[in-house]
C-alpha cells in the first residue's frame, strides 16, 4: 500500500458527546490522572490528546496528491492492447456525491492503423472501510471517452478495456488511512461516517462508534 501523507483541516463545533469528553479529560487533569500536558477544552490540536472534530476535510490538492501516485498506469489488455494513461487530473461532482478523475489515453493495437490518442473521464465513489480503517474508491465507471476517427470503429472494444483498466486502477484503492489514535479520544472509540463531496473538498463525518 502506498503511504499517504493527507493532512487535514479541523472544523466544526464541537458535539454534546465531544464536549462532555473534553470536560471528562479536564476532570482527570485536575485530579492528576491524565498525561501532565494534557490541555484545556477547546478547538485545537494538541500532540498528546488531539481535538476530535465533528469532520475532517480533504482539500483537492490532497485527493489530486493521492490519486497521482496509480500513474502512470501501463497494462497489456487481453493480449490486444497496450494501454497508456497519463497526466491525470481530479474533479469533485457534489450533485453526485462521486470524484471525477480524467487522463490521456495512448493505445496501441495490431487492430489499429496507428496508435491511437485520447482522452477518458471516469468517475467513482468514496466508502469508509473501518478494517484497515481507509477512507477508499469504490465502483469507478468510465464516465466518456474523447478519440480520433480512426478509433471508431473499434470504440466498442476500447471502451471495454477503458472499463477493465478503471477497475485495475482504482477500485478499493486507498486514498487515505487513519492512525488509530486519529479516532480515538478519551478513551472513546471514533470512526468516518457519512462522506459528502463538495465543490471545493471532501467533507468526512467523525462519529462516535457504537458499542
Amino acid at each position: 500500500m502506498a503511504r499517504q501523507s493527507a493532512v487535514f483541516r479541523l472544523e466544526g463545533r464541537p458535539s454534546g458527546a465531544r464536549r462532555r469528553l473534553l470536560l471528562s479529560l479536564a476532570g482527570l487533569a485536575a485530579a492528576g490522572l491524565a498525561p501532565s500536558l494534557a490541555v484545556p477544552p477547546r478547538a485545537e490540536a494538541s500532540p498528546l490528546f488531539p481535538f476530535i472534530p465533528n469532520h475532517y476535510t480533504f482539500t483537492h490538492a490532497q485527493v489530486f496528491e493521492a490519486v497521482a501516485r496509480k500513474f502512470p498506469y501501463r497494462r497489456t489488455l487481453a493480449q490486444v492492447f497496450e494501454l497508456s494513461l497519463t497526466n491525470p487530473a481530479v474533479g469533485f461532482e457534489p450533485d453526485v456525491n462521486r470524484i471525477a478523475v480524467s487522463a490521456d489515453v495512448a493505445l496501441v493495437s495490431p487492430f489499429l492503423q496507428q496508435p491511437v490518442n485520447g482522452s477518458m473521464t471516469l468517475n467513482t465513489e468514496l466508502i469508509y472501510d473501518a478494517p484497515s480503517r481507509s477512507v477508499r474508491l469504490k465502483s469507478p465507471q468510465v464516465e466518456r471517452t474523447a478519440f480520433g476517427a480512426s478509433a471508431a470503429e473499434y470504440q466498442q472494444q476500447i471502451n471495454a478495456a477503458l472499463a477493465v483498466a478503471a477497475t485495475q486502477l482504482l477500485d478499493n484503492y486507498p486514498i487515505y488511512t487513519f492512525k488509530p489514535e486519529q479516532l480515538t479520544f478519551a478513551g472513546a472509540q471514533f470512526e468516518p461516517g457519512t462522506i459528502t463531496v463538495q465543490r471545493d473538498g471532501i467533507k468526512v463525518e467523525i462519529v462516535q462508534r457504537s458499542g
